[in-house]
């Protein structure tokens, strides 16, 4: 399968880089096309560049590796592109002041995946994946040893489960399911229980990540973190 990765900034990038040291094939577009020709030529061979269109439509699975505005903006663009794609949103509700400081984007209780979910066509396969943890640790924990760092997934789509597991493994890390498109929030940052940031910065393995989804009542007692350095303002390439 053909992974097509929109935004090639920090998320996008790392995301595009461990796919390709997985053996998986990419398609990448960015606003600025040549970061996306650039990263396409350190890649190698998997490894393309297009345009967003061209992406979409190429990629059996669609990373929108990119803000949630942005996102907002490209999805009723490209809405036609998407039926029967798998659609892996990594977006966050959060963004920066002038000073550098983070904030959330959306009321408390509202989260990015609800806000995916409702512009997506009707024939898309949605799963949240790949923005569970901060920007430097997603480049840098793949495969960790003796035991893989979790990336959280959720959805409930059998489609994109299965995509997304198989992309999470490709990657290096271990997959786990967190709930369906309604638990989304847990995964997200500012907030989520179940985000680097809501574990105390810690990256956990899968028995550790399996304790964490089953005791929502006590890590939603814990104060959610949010590091304005470490999530990784750039999104978009």
């Amino acid at each position: 399968m053909t992974t097509a990765i929109i935004g090639v900034g920090n998320i996008g990038g790392a995301v595009a880089r461990h796919l390709v040291a997985g053996g998986e094939s990419v398609v990448l577009a960015a606003t600025d096309q040549s970061h996306a020709e650039a990263l396409a030529d350190e890649l190698g061979p998997l490894a393309r560049a297009a345009s967003v269109e061209d992406a979409i439509a190429d990629g059996d699975a669609v990373v929108f590796a990119v803000w949630l505005d942005t996102i907002k903006e490209l999805i009723p663009q490209q809405a036609r592109r998407l039926e029967g794609k798998v659609v892996i949103d990594p977006s966050n509700p959060i963004g920066f002041d002038e000073s550098g400081q983070p904030f959330r984007t959306l009321p408390e209780g509202q989260s990015a995946g609800s806000v995916v979910v409702a512009l997506l066509p009707a024939g898309a396969h949605y799963g949240k994946a790949f923005g569970t943890l901060a920007a430097d640790s997603l480049a840098t924990a793949a495969h960790r040893e003796p035991r893989r760092a979790v990336l959280f997934y959720a959805t409930d789509d059998d489609t994109a489960a299965t995509t997304i597991e198989r992309l999470i493994r490709a990657a290096e890390f271990d997959p786990l399911k967190a709930g369906g498109a309604a638990e989304a929030g847990r995964i997200e940052a500012p907030g989520g229980d179940l985000h680097q940031f809501g574990l105390g910065g810690e990256l956990v393995d899968l028995d550790q990540a399996r304790v964490a989804v089953g005791d929502e009542a006590s890590a939603s007692a814990r104060p959610a973190r949010v590091a304005g350095s470490a999530v990784g303002r750039s999104r978009e390439g």
